[in-house]
């Protein structure tokens, strides 16, 4: 008996502790920014906006949704005239921030931005961050897109989810591989969920099997960058894209 208990205990010991084998995944933990005063002026101002708007459409992102807020000229910057005609009567809210992952989106929701609403629809398009600095992996990546989508749904329990795959770009090789794997798991991941509705946009952003450049707005900048952004025009037609399952979301009429 003695034997067995002993034999029992080294076991345990060998065993222990099971949490510090456990990989925390970074971009699934909600990760604040508020040491930056322009991202915590722009925070505490969409607390204010999203109070006094009552939207019924949120767009949740980094900087690829935050463009929506820049006007032109050049044109191909000038995102308000797409913006007016396919939100401005929708009671939209843009909760883009530039350079934001999943983890400090989730730390966003987490900490106000969809506190005291009920929008009937959201757009979520995140992830392309992941693939910067931190360079987070595909299945990093899709853990934090999946916590961000989960906890929509505890706090917006009747908002429905427009959930648009990471864009293409033209960065590195290895992140656009890894985009790729992104966008497949999360197709495998959503097809056939009623909560959410995915949409890959990427063969619009193609031309003849290349990334088509003149849809982006880094090249036109001085100096040029390499393809992230989309144009204002680019945008435009991820609009009309979402159009229709939008108009569905919203219960209104479409918009072109």
């Amino acid at each position: 008996m003695r034997r067995w208990m002993i034999l029992g205990l080294l076991a345990s010991f060998l065993a222990w502790p099971p949490a510090l084998s456990a990989r925390t995944v970074l971009a699934a933990v909600p990760i604040s920014r508020m040491d930056l005063p322009w991202w915590r002026q722009r925070h505490e101002a969409k607390l204010q906006e999203i109070a006094q708007a009552k939207p019924e459409l949120i767009f949740l992102g980094d900087s690829i949704t935050e463009d929506w807020e820049q006007s032109g000229p050049p044109e191909w910057r000038d995102f308000a005239p797409a913006w007016r005609r396919f939100y401005g009567d929708r009671h939209a809210v843009n909760l883009g921030f530039q350079g934001d992952t999943t983890a400090s989106l989730l730390w966003r929701i987490r900490n106000g931005e969809v506190a005291g609403i009920a929008p009937k629809a959201a757009v979520v398009l995140i992830g392309a961050n992941n693939l910067g600095k931190v360079h987070w992996s595909a299945e990093d990546t899709v853990a934090g897109i999946d916590a961000i989508i989960d906890e929509l749904h505890q706090r917006l329990p009747k908002t429905k989810i427009l959930l648009l795959a990471v864009l293409p770009s033209d960065r590195s090789a290895w992140a656009s591989e890894t985009t790729t794997q992104i966008n497949q798991m999360l197709a495998a991941r959503y097809k056939g969920d009623k909560s959410v509705s995915y949409l890959d946009l990427t063969a619009m952003f193609m031309r003849q099997g290349a990334l088509n450049r003149d849809l982006f707005l880094d090249p036109k900048r001085t100096p040029p960058g390499a393809p992230l952004h989309p144009t204002a025009q680019g945008q435009a037609l991820m609009s009309t894209a979402m159009e229709p399952i939008l108009t569905n979301m919203l219960g209104d009429r479409p918009h072109s």
